[in-house]
């Protein structure tokens, strides 16, 4: 129902493929009727398709009123008309009346003039009895009681055979007034194929729009659902991202889709299909009153159990499989990702045994689905060959009987066929939806997750012009699903204009602290405020456009370096773009390439180093102009003379935003207005360094395990 539930946006595209199939589905389920016509009325009959004679001697009409009640010949009677010479009569059928009518009425007496005209005495002969009527030694009712006995004794014979006999007296009859009984074939012929070429392009038409509409639906579908996975991956913190791996997302957003896909396809082809064709085929059958309606019970039974066991054992795996395609996916990113590490460790065995392990259980996984899907095409087509065999050997017994003719016998055969292969189709979509199902139940997993950190309704974005003091009051926090905080009761003050650096040992929760000002994460007690105004209260998107951040891993996107310096705002200009590069000192290296600004940035920023990935990064965020800048440990690939310099470079360039430093090196924030020394969470001291040299042991000790006691400027004891 999953996959139904996309189907309706696009109700229309679906109500007109359904009106396709039905089409699709009548031609199909006449070209059996149609072909039985070719062999019964065609080739058995000589193109005559009932007892009903378009013309019909004079003579011959009077010997089968004989055996006709009184009714019977006026409604015979008002349907044809009497030549001028009264030699024929022609077929003029009245309003009401129809062919087949006639034919039921007239077959019988054919079948008495027929029996009688054979006979060879002359007291019980056709000839005898029409002179012995006309002379008034017969009556009516004499003829209509013999009528009655021969009935009786003809038992069982059907009424199809006496409409062959019927059949065989028009045809004598035609012949006895001349007509051309080859052309009447022919014609019949060339009538019957020429509808069923008809009947077959528009099959064909009607399966091929069915197709193009199936596949622009599901394509459209995927499309939007690519798109709506996307935008709300966007939104998500880095506790969503937690939840889902990128590896997953990946998978979700391409494998599940096209899986989805597949199953819309599948569903607008196939399940709309079959219960059309397979309800039509029942008709049919039930139509062509054969009294073999059992063999399609007894096909559509075993069709089930096998589809019912199939299911049963592949429906755990598909489950799993798509779980599987996850892991593959999660260990061929990190082997890619991480491959300057696994070759520096000559780990490359174990990462390929690794890989090996997740790629062998979705092959296994793979081969059993493929396996069990295999092995019920064989059972299908032995199920429908033994359905044949049966079919052909009861209809042959009730030919034998005369209960049944051979083109009835081969439209019962196709249409049973029809029927089977209707559950066929729906037994394949079976085995194939259960997996595109799975499929959809992780993208609406992704979907439905509501992010955790969102935009209120009414924010204060344009309360006042915002000049960028970042506070911190009482700031607790802890990371979901975790019971102990990682910050406690953060309290200090980011003034415009200055810099405040954050230093403390690994694990302090120094970058921690940077993440929640852009809410990548949201406090859990206490508040942040720009200008006093708490950050929840701003939109992501003003909170966002008011800060430069310069994560501690450089992530640069493919393109070229003026993009990426570009990408904070679309507005910068060149010499904007030119001016940020140089004070971040990313000039040096790009005027080295001839490309310069236009130098191709590969996914990840793989094809520079680490330092210029950093310098890029930092360029990006001044560029943007920002009223708040986050460096997050952004300086540590960056040599001593380049620090100092990019240092200088923001002091003077950079001085109404606030600056917020998370640095592990003491050099970096021996200048800073204010240094926050963080130990386990928790501020320990606040100051500049020099103050801080003399209040705080925390940051002693690492400005002693840096700096020698001259460039802390402690002299040597004698």
């Amino acid at each position: 129902m999953k996959i139904f539930g996309y189907l309706k946006k696009y109700w229309y595209a679906v109500l007109i493929a359904v009106v396709l199939l039905i089409v699709q589905a009548h031609s199909d389920l006449s070209l059996p009727n149609l072909t039985s016509d070719i062999v019964d009325v065609g080739i058995m009959q000589g193109g005559v398709e009932d007892a009903t004679p378009k013309k019909i001697r004079s003579t011959s009409m009077q010997a089968l009123e004989l055996f006709m009640t009184d009714k019977e010949v006026k409604t015979v009677e008002d349907n044809y008309k009497l030549s001028g010479d009264k030699k024929t009569y022609t077929l003029d059928l009245q309003k009401g009346e129809t062919s087949e009518k006639l034919s039921k009425i007239m077959s019988l007496p054919m079948v008495m003039v027929a029996e009688t005209a054979k006979l060879k005495d002359e007291k019980t002969n056709l000839t005898a009895l029409m002179k012995a009527y006309q002379a008034g030694m017969m009556k009516k009712e004499q003829f209509i009681e013999m009528r009655d006995k021969a009935k009786e004794k003809m038992g069982d014979l059907s009424e199809s055979s006496m409409q062959q006999v019927g059949v065989q007296f028009v045809r004598s009859e035609y012949k006895a007034l001349g007509e051309n009984t080859k052309k009447i074939q022919n014609d019949y012929m060339w009538s019957t194929g020429l509808k069923m070429i008809g009947l077959t392009l528009l099959s064909v038409v009607s399966s091929i729009l069915v197709a193009l509409i199936a596949s622009y639906v599901a394509a459209s579908i995927s499309r939007d659902l690519r798109v709506r996975q996307y935008e709300r991956t966007l939104e998500f913190s880095n506790a969503e991202m937690d939840k889902f791996s990128a590896a997953s997302l990946i998978t979700r957003n391409t494998n599940d889709i096209q899986q989805i896909q597949m199953g819309l396809v599948m569903a607008m082809r196939l399940v709309l299909y079959a219960p059309i064709l397979g309800i039509g085929g029942i008709y049919n059958v039930w139509k062509t009153g054969t009294g073999m309606g059992w063999i399609v019970g007894l096909a559509v039974g075993l069709v089930l159990v096998l589809v019912l066991v199939l299911l049963g054992t592949t429906m755990p795996k598909f489950k799993s499989l798509q779980k599987l395609v996850d892991r593959v996916n999660l260990v061929s990113r990190e082997i890619l990702t991480g491959l300057p590490v696994i070759r520096a460790f000559s780990r490359e065995k174990f990462e390929e045994k690794r890989f090996d392990a997740a790629n062998t259980d979705l092959m296994k996984t793979q081969l059993f689905v493929n396996r069990a899907m295999s092995l019920m095409m064989p059972l299908m087509m032995l199920l429908m060959n033994g359905i044949s065999v049966l079919i052909v050997w009861v209809g042959g017994h009730n030919m034998e009987k005369g209960e049944l003719q051979v083109g009835d016998m081969m439209a019962f055969l196709t249409y049973t066929m029809m029927i089977v292969m209707a559950f066929m189709m729906l037994s394949m979509v079976s085995i194939i939806l259960p997996r595109s199902n799975v499929a959809a139940v992780r993208v609406e997993e992704v979907l439905a997750t509501t992010p955790t950190i969102t935009s209120k309704e009414v924010v204060r974005d344009d309360e006042k012009e915002f000049a960028g003091e970042v506070k911190f009051e009482g700031v607790t926090f802890h990371f979901p699903d975790a019971k102990e905080d990682v910050l406690h009761h953060i309290n200090f003050t980011a003034k415009t204009g200055q810099t405040t650096a954050l230093i403390g040992s690994t694990g302090s929760g120094k970058s921690t602290i940077v993440n929640l000002v852009p809410r990548l994460y949201d406090v859990t007690g206490g508040r942040i405020t720009i200008d006093g105004v708490d950050i929840r209260d701003l939109s992501l998107h003003k909170l966002h456009e008011l800060i430069g951040f310069v994560p501690q891993k450089g992530m640069l996107f493919s393109g070229d370096i003026a993009s990426n310096i570009k990408f904070g705002d679309a507005e910068i200009s060149d010499e904007e773009m030119k001016k940020a590069a140089e004070i971040a000192q990313a000039t040096e290296f790009i005027s080295q390439s001839e490309e310069g600004f236009e130098r191709s940035i590969s996914q990840g920023g793989t094809n520079v180093s680490g330092g210029q990935k950093q310098r890029l990064s930092i360029a990006r965020a001044i560029a943007k102009k920002p009223k708040i800048m986050i460096f997050d440990d952004s300086f540590s690939a960056l040599d001593n003379k380049t620090d100092v310099a990019l240092r200088k470079a923001l002091a003077e360039n950079v001085k109404d935003a606030t600056m917020i430093i998370v640095a592990q090196k003491i050099s970096t924030i021996l200048h800073a207005d204010q240094i926050v020394v963080l130990n386990e969470g928790r501020v320990v001291a606040t100051g500049t360094h020099e103050e801080l040299m003399q209040t705080s042991e925390t940051y002693q000790e690492i400005a002693k395990s840096q700096l020698n006691n001259s460039e802390l400027g402690i002299e040597e004891a004698e």
